[in-house]
């Protein structure tokens, strides 16, 4: 299922928070309403984590992870690493990573098998990502653009991207992640998806602006309700061919 939310009148909530299949993180000081949502949907099953990185609630553009670990900025705090360490699962790798590009989520994209990252990201923090994740990385852009984080939402079902993605890019990409894929958009038509909405294999969430019909792309692509991704994908370009003429 797909779940609407906001952080403080915010819909970005890709910004505030970070979902994967062993653990969600939720930045510090957001109404009760916004982690009740996660903890509702998610507190059965794994950990809902409050947390902040370097004193900042941007957790979600700040940090990059799968089931297998969690990449923190070289700027978190001891004390923001013992809790996420004395919080998380065991299984899960906590790593703090020394990066010029620093905003890991913006300039990182990855589900528990690929990740795929800035083209100038350092050959060290590639081989760190490699190790720490367990996935295959490559360097890409998304429709031009540098910041994959921002422009790409991936998990093991499927993988949304910005809708000026070019259909060849589309298969490409399609092809390199052994997934299928939708270019779409967030928020009544935001193009930073990832900042909008994150996902795991079973559930989403997505800010209040979010139409139905991007809620049923999303959906549909990431398989939650276990939908035909190709036909919503088409019925999506239609749309999108019809708002650009």
């Amino acid at each position: 299922m797909a779940f609407r939310v906001q952080f403080e009148n915010n819909n970005e909530i890709g910004v505030f928070s970070k979902l994967t299949n062993s653990y969600c993180l939720v930045g510090i000081g957001g109404s009760e309403n916004f982690y009740s949502v996660f903890q509702g949907e998610l507190a059965e099953t794994i950990p809902v984590i409050h947390a902040s990185l370097a004193g900042c609630r941007i957790i979600g553009r700040m940090s990059v992870g799968n089931k297998h670990g969690l990449l923190v900025p070289s700027s978190t705090f001891d004390t923001e690493l013992q809790h996420l360490r004395n919080s998380l699962p065991d299984k899960v790798k906590l790593q703090r990573i020394e990066e010029r590009l620093s905003a890991l989520g913006n300039v990182i994209a990855c589900n528990d098998y690929v990740a795929l990252v800035h083209p100038d990201i350092d050959r060290e923090t590639e081989e760190i990502i490699a190790d720490t994740l367990q996935v295959e990385v490559f360097r890409q852009t998304i429709a031009n653009n540098v910041l994959v984080g921002s422009y790409s939402v991936l998990s093991n079902r499927g993988a949304l991207v910005h809708p000026n993605t070019s259909l060849s890019d589309q298969q490409e990409l399609s092809t390199l992640l052994q997934l299928p894929l939708a270019a779409g958009t967030v928020n009544r038509g935001s193009t930073a998806v990832a900042a909008g909405m994150v996902v795991n294999d079973w559930c989403a969430f997505t800010g209040m602006d979010t139409t139905s019909t991007e809620l049923t792309v999303i959906e549909s692509i990431f398989r939650l309700n276990d939908a035909n991704p190709s036909a919503i994908a088409s019925t999506m370009r239609a749309t999108l061919i019809e708002s650009m003429t």
